[in-house]
């Protein structure tokens, strides 16, 4: 049994305290791995200024090209696990979707996600800073278009309590090393894998192993270090984040609530959007907070449901190892079963009906290759009031729901990412304009699709470093 350790400051520690990693589909155990408990936590940070310095030496020019050596390593390597154990590529994938329950098939798109954003660091950068030349980050000021310029750090290192939703949600922390920010990792729960392999890679490739602590631990040591990183960010649903919400060192990364928006006239042309709505919603085994979990339009509501439905139904639970798995297991299948039966719950208040089930079946809840599945859910909701049409859950789901579209800016809430399709400028100016969107899609772009100069949720640049004013005058 392959044993996954704790990370001090790069190097292993095997911790008396181990929780086991089951195998979705069997129950067979597949690793152990050791537990940090907020004690030891607290100890390592107390060197968190040494660790900075040791990656703060080094240019970020450098740290680019080490990330793009690193992405090959990750991609083609045999990497360490622990001190005596390592991993294949394909042994890396196997572990990830036994564990996760992700097909493996989404779990090589991922990995191919975060692959891309080590070998392309440059331009991930030069989106989030704006094209700020990384000299700067190496003096602490310079020019940039004839300007002096100058920024500092906030944090001596960056906290993240990660999620076991979507491996590919790792590529969102990574850039913090070519920033010169050390990282410290609190995995999922089913899912120490990536952020570890992404780690050992860069050290592999010349990284400082200063750079990399790996804690797996339980709601307390998350808790240590998001109290003692001076920057962190925190994945998690509703009741996780709320209580982080109001202190400004953690940057929130939760449900995204994110919409495909119609005006009148892609109402009545809806079908030559359906492969963007269907896509929208069901990327990535609507795992991710990019997934669309409502279609907002003017008229042809329970249509455009009827026809959304139609095309998700042709989504089978499959075995994970089948090459047309796009369906996700859940790790847990009493949290399959409760969040059936909660759906369920809600149905039985008036305005909103499940389209789908005429199409799969009255089972929403269905076993396949000894996994729990949750098959592929619409809602035609003719309340825009009604629970399920502001509702977001682990797999394809989503509500279609018609709203005026005088109102949609008025009521439209939180939104991570709204697909806008509609050419009237006075429409697009009013959802430019609206502070409920953090990233606007214009045109036939599903929301499932990452762009990395455009950063959708928050700018991990501007929560590590801060821009100062510099003035040089003359020799003292």
């Amino acid at each position: 049994m392959i044993h996954v350790p704790i990370l001090r400051a790069g190097r292993p520690y095997r911790s008396i305290d181990r929780v086991r990693l089951p195998d979705v589909r069997t129950g067979e155990i597949v690793a152990e791995v050791s537990q940090a408990n907020r004690g030891l936590i607290a100890r390592d940070l107390l060197d968190a200024p040494a660790r900075r310095r040791a990656l703060a030496s080094l240019r970020a020019a450098d740290l680019v090209s080490l990330c793009a050596a690193a992405g090959k390593l990750y991609a083609t390597a045999a990497l360490p696990v622990d001190s005596d154990s390592s991993q294949t590529p394909d042994e890396y994938l196997g572990a990830l979707s036994s564990t996760t329950g992700m097909p493996l098939s989404l779990c090589r798109a991922n990995a191919e996600k975060i692959r891309y954003v080590l070998d392309h660091m440059d331009e991930v950068l030069a989106g989030w800073t704006r094209g700020l030349p990384l000299s700067v980050l190496d003096e602490g000021w310079g020019r940039e278009d004839e300007r002096r310029v100058a920024y500092r750090a906030q944090t001596e290192v960056l906290g993240a309590v990660l999620p076991n939703n979507s491996p590919g949600v790792h590529s969102l922390w990574i850039p913090a090393f070519a920033l010169k920010v050390p990282l410290v990792l609190k995995p999922g729960r089913q899912e120490p894998w990536t952020p570890l392999r992404v780690a050992r890679a860069l050290m592999a490739a010349g990284a400082p192993p200063e750079a990399f602590c790996f804690y797996p631990s339980d709601h307390a040591g998350a808790a240590e270090i998001l109290l003692r990183s001076g920057r962190s960010i925190l994945f998690g649903d509703g009741a996780t984040l709320r209580a982080w919400q109001d202190d400004p060192r953690v940057q929130l990364h939760g449900p995204g609530w994110s919409k495909v928006i119609l005006d009148e006239r892609a109402a009545s042309d809806w079908r030559a959007h359906l492969d963007l709505m269907v896509a929208s919603i069901a990327d990535n085994g609507g795992r991710s907070c990019l997934n669309t979990s409502a279609v907002w339009t003017p008229s042809n509501g329970r249509d455009i449901a009827q026809g959304v439905a139609e095309r998700l139904a042709q989504i089978d639970a499959l075995p994970l190892d089948d090459p047309k798995a796009r369906l996700a297991a859940f790790s847990d299948p009493g949290q399959a079963r409760r969040l059936n039966d909660f759906i369920d719950a809600q149905l039985q208040a008036p305005g909103a009906v499940d389209v789908s089930a005429r199409l799969r079946g009255p089972q929403r809840l269905v076993e396949a290759g000894g996994c729990t599945f949750l098959r592929p859910t619409v809602i035609w909701c003719e309340d825009p009031e009604h629970p399920l049409a502001s509702s977001e859950y682990l797999f394809p789901f989503a509500a279609v729901v018609e709203v005026p579209r005088s109102e949609m800016t008025a009521r439209l809430g939180p939104t991570l990412v709204a697909t806008a399709l509609t050419d009237d400028p006075g429409f697009r100016r009013d959802l430019l304009d609206c502070p409920a969107i953090d990233r606007l899609n214009l045109g036939s772009v599903p929301t499932s699709r990452v762009s990395w100069d455009q950063p959708h949720e928050g700018n991990l640049f501007e929560h590590l470093y801060r821009q100062r004013a510099v003035q040089i005058g003359g020799a003292a």
